[in-house]
Parts: C-alpha cells; sequence; structure tokens
C-alpha cells in the first residue's frame, strides 16, 4: 500500500502517565514524548528515588501529578522546581505512587518499576479505568491471579510493553481464536552466554551487569545473565496469552534481532524482527492498534548478518527450571520465586552472596514454602507469599554464609 508515511499517526493526542520515569523504561518513554508531542502528553510522572532526574523531568515535560516513593528527598524536589511558572501536585511515598496511576484523565499508565513495588500501582490504575503498557514483569508473575480478573471487571485494555511479549502480541495481529500453537521467547543468553560453567563462581557484579545487547537496569541485567529473566516471561506469557507452560519454549538468540515468535496450528511459524531498541515495544503500547511512522534506524538483514540460534544449558541457567516448575505450581508459588529472586539479586548486587547463591536461595525459599492457595489466591495472599519469601532468602543467605565460612577453615 502506498501513501503518506506520517497518516497513519494518531489522530489525537494520547494522556499518559509513566510509573517508574527515572529508570530505563521511563526515560525512553519520554524519549517518545519528546520525538512526538503531538502525540502524547505527560499527565503523571512517579519514581523511586531519583529526584534529580524527575526534576529535570517535570521542568521539561510540565506534568500535572508527580511522585517520589523515597519521601525524604520530596523537600529538595520541591525545592528544585520553585522556580517553575506552574506547579504540579506533588506526593511521596508507596501511596503518592499509587495516586498518580490512577490520577486523572490519562489514558494509559505505562508501569516501568521494577519489581513487585509494581504490583498495587497497577492495581490502582487498572481501577481507575486506566489501560496498561505493561513493562513490569511481576504485575503478572506475583499477581496474575488477582489482576487477570481485574483487567476484565474493569474493561481496560493489558498490553505488553518489553520486546518479547510485544513480539507475541504483534505476531498475533489477525490470528484467529484458537489458531495459536506454541510460544518461542527469544533469549540473548545475558553476559555469561559465551563463559564456561566453569568459571562462573568466580563472577563479580561488574561482570554481571555488562549485558552484551542491550541498555538496562542492574536488577533486570543480573536476571538475564541467570536467565531468570526468561522464566519469568514465560509465566508472564502463560498468563498473557493462555497458552500451557509445555507450549512456551525458550532458545538462545545471541543477536537479539528476532525478538520471538509464535507457531500456528499449522506449524506456521511467525517471528517480530528489528533491531534491540525498547522503544519500539513502547510505542506500539501506547499507539496500538495504530501503527506510527518512525525515522529510526531501519533492520538491514544483510548488516545484521548470520542469525544463529541454540538450547539453553540448564546446567549453566538453573533458574530457568526454577520459573517453570513455580508456573506449574501456580497459586502463590509464582509470587514466592519472584520475591526471592529479588531478594536474592539485590543481596549479590550488595556483595553480600555469590552469583551462584542466586540460584540456591530461590530453590530453597520455594521448596520451604508451604501456606500455597493453589486455586486463587487473594491480594493478600500474594503480599504475604512476597514479604515471606524475602525474609526467607535473607536467612537463607545468612545460613550459606555461614557454611562457606566453615568451609573455608576446613
Amino acid at each position: 500500500m502506498r501513501g503518506n508515511p506520517q497518516s497513519n499517526l494518531l489522530s489525537t493526542v494520547k494522556k499518559i502517565s509513566i510509573l517508574g520515569s527515572t529508570g530505563s523504561i521511563g526515560t525512553q518513554t519520554l524519549d517518545i514524548v519528546n520525538q512526538y508531542p503531538d502525540k502524547f502528553q505527560v499527565v503523571g510522572l512517579a519514581t523511586r528515588n531519583n529526584g534529580e532526574l524527575l526534576a529535570q523531568q517535570i521542568r521539561q515535560f510540565k506534568p500535572e501529578i508527580v511522585a517520589i516513593c523515597n519521601e525524604n528527598q520530596l523537600e529538595t524536589l520541591k525545592e528544585s522546581i520553585a522556580s517553575l511558572d506552574y506547579s504540579p501536585i506533588l506526593l511521596a511515598g508507596e501511596a503518592g505512587v499509587a495516586e498518580v496511576a490512577r490520577y486523572g484523565d490519562s489514558e494509559s499508565v505505562v508501569t516501568g518499576i521494577v519489581g513487585c513495588a509494581g504490583l498495587l500501582p497497577t492495581i490502582a490504575a487498572i481501577e481507575a479505568g486506566k489501560d496498561i503498557a505493561l513493562a513490569n514483569k511481576e504485575t503478572l508473575i506475583a499477581g496474575g491471579p488477582v489482576v487477570l480478573p481485574l483487567v476484565e471487571q474493569y474493561g481496560v485494555k493489558l498490553l505488553p510493553a518489553d520486546s518479547e511479549h510485544s513480539a507475541i502480541f504483534q505476531c498475533l495481529q489477525g490470528v484467529p481464536v484458537g489458531g495459536l500453537r506454541r510460544i518461542i521467547l527469544t533469549a540473548s543468553g545475558g553476559a555469561f552466554r559465551d563463559w564456561p560453567v566453569e568459571q562462573l563462581p568466580f563472577v563479580t557484579v561488574e561482570d554481571a551487569i555488562k549485558h552484551p545487547n542491550w541498555s538496562m537496569g542492574r536488577k533486570i541485567t543480573v536476571d538475564s545473565a541467570t536467565l531468570m529473566n526468561k522464566g519469568l516471561e514465560v509465566i508472564e506469557a502463560h498468563y498473557l496469552f493462555g497458552l500451557d507452560y509445555d507450549d512456551i519454549d525458550i532458545v538462545i538468540h545471541p543477536q537479539s534481532i528476532i525478538h520471538s515468535l509464535i507457531e500456528l496450528q499449522d506449524t506456521s511459524v511467525l517471528a517480530q524482527l528489528g533491531w534491540p531498541d525498547m522503544r519500539l515495544p513502547l510505542l506500539y503500547a501506547l499507539s496500538w492498534p495504530e501503527r506510527i511512522y518512525t525515522d529510526w534506524e531501519q533492520l538491514d538483514l544483510v548488516k545484521a548478518g548470520s542469525l544463529t540460534f541454540r538450547e539453553p544449558d540448564h546446567h549453566k541457567y538453573p533458574c530457568m527450571q526454577l520459573a517453570y516448575a513455580a508456573g506449574r505450581s501456580g497459586g502463590a508459588m509464582p509470587a514466592v520465586l519472584n520475591a526471592a529472586n529479588e531478594q536474592a539479586v539485590a543481596l549479590f548486587l550488595e556483595e553480600k552472596i555469590a552469583f551462584l547463591d542466586i540460584p540456591k536461595l530461590i530453590e530453597m525459599a520455594c521448596d520451604r514454602f508451604t501456606n500455597q492457595n493453589t486455586s486463587t489466591p487473594s491480594l493478600d495472599d500474594i503480599l504475604e507469599a512476597d514479604r515471606w519469601a524475602r525474609q526467607t532468602v535473607v536467612k537463607a543467605s545468612q545460613e550459606i554464609t555461614k557454611g562457606n565460612k566453615v568451609m573455608s577453615l576446613k
């Protein structure tokens, strides 16, 4: 089809709010707003800690409401924007972030807060009738049994904004109900894809946060190094697209050009390709079902060269199997898995445990979890499982540390 490439742009300005505005997802979403100011308008911004960058974003995008989770930074934030010619509503704490999520006439809320901290504000946005551009895996991984019924109840759209699930969603456009047979999630392999297993005991934090293809936050980059990010994406894909775990596969694709694939009932396979750029899935989540013309670099298959694939090494990446097992257990077990992983990764980043202790601690937490409601856990059940798992990992890490000290004395 020929014609003006600009003719498919959104015809009206879409109002959005961004949770996690100073992180990787938030800043890239604001890059899109900056590039298309006639198509997107920022209503609300919220972040956890980075008050300095948040102040810059307020000056540039002039949101109506702003929240910073760290209450100690609120006064400094107020002072840094005191000279502006307008006064946004300024809030602090988790309640403030939830207020940004539900506030005003924003149509879509981008959920870029990392971890289970993004769950409650996402629920607040859904209950306020906002569509969700979902960049926070944990919303469905931990809260899927609660979140999906709310999406149905309030009639909102839940659109994936991470690269893998966006790829699946894009491939599904036009596929009839019942046409999907299998999902194939692609994984870069992370920082250690070319390392021998024997080297992993000597991994440092600096090693783990050097992703070969993507620029992401520290926690997510470590998840990529353990391949827990793929395990979590398997659970998320189960909730988003309704397939059994046996029908969701993972393949290592080092070039990160194919962002994921679907297999249809007749064995046809569809893939979504592009340069590694998180702006594309974010833009699609905000503009769906339309396509906005961009001047971004077009994919050149000759320049991309060979596209290669290999099976994940389960000995190198034990977190994948832990995620499949938690997903199949259902109930609040995925919440335990997710919280245990978050806590273990935090301990690793603080250099309190070794890299290979991460899967050990997650497995310990899942094995010790007994308060399991396998049918329909409530939000309180999920939040309690999250709290319990974090405490359990901290205690188990102390056991591991003591054990390592005893071994070193022998």
